[in-house]
């Protein structure tokens, strides 16, 4: 269970990551004016949109864990590890951790912020790309 739930977190974290790149390929197929304008709108629209279903399915996926795990949501703490095995004792306490902190809106207002900067820095980065590809072609 563990596995199926850490792939489909480094698909999604990879499909975030992919984004900006994706993007830029279709701008530069496209030869759409004002790209730059489009670039970004588009990359903040679709990449929020994966960014909430991230946060989201990192929260569900640890809901899902903890049923696996043997975990029930009791008012006494003592019958909510009843059927947990001890070996996984500690594992259970740092996933009902995780859920009862921030919620995943307020994660996903954070990486979405956190991820504004990266789709500057890929935009940048592939200017400064062409820029040098194109002073090595003229030498």
């Amino acid at each position: 269970m563990e596995t199926y739930i850490a792939i489909i977190d480094f698909l999604i974290l990879g499909l975030i990551m992919a984004t900006p790149i994706l993007l830029l390929v279709y701008f530069k197929k496209s030869n759409t004016k004002h790209s730059c304008i489009y670039y970004f709108l588009i990359g903040l629209l679709v990449s929020s949109g994966i960014i909430c279903c991230f946060a989201w399915w990192t929260d569900k996926s640890n809901l899902i864990l903890l049923e696996h795990y043997g975990y029930t949501f009791h008012v006494n703490t003592t019958k909510s590890y009843e059927n947990v095995l001890p070996e996984n004792i500690e594992r259970v306490k740092n996933m009902e951790t995780s859920i009862m902190g921030v919620g995943w809106p307020l994660k996903a207002i954070l990486g979405f912020i956190v991820f504004i900067p990266y789709l500057l820095l890929v935009y940048i980065g592939n200017k400064l790309l062409k820029k040098i590809k194109n002073e090595k072609s003229e030498d």
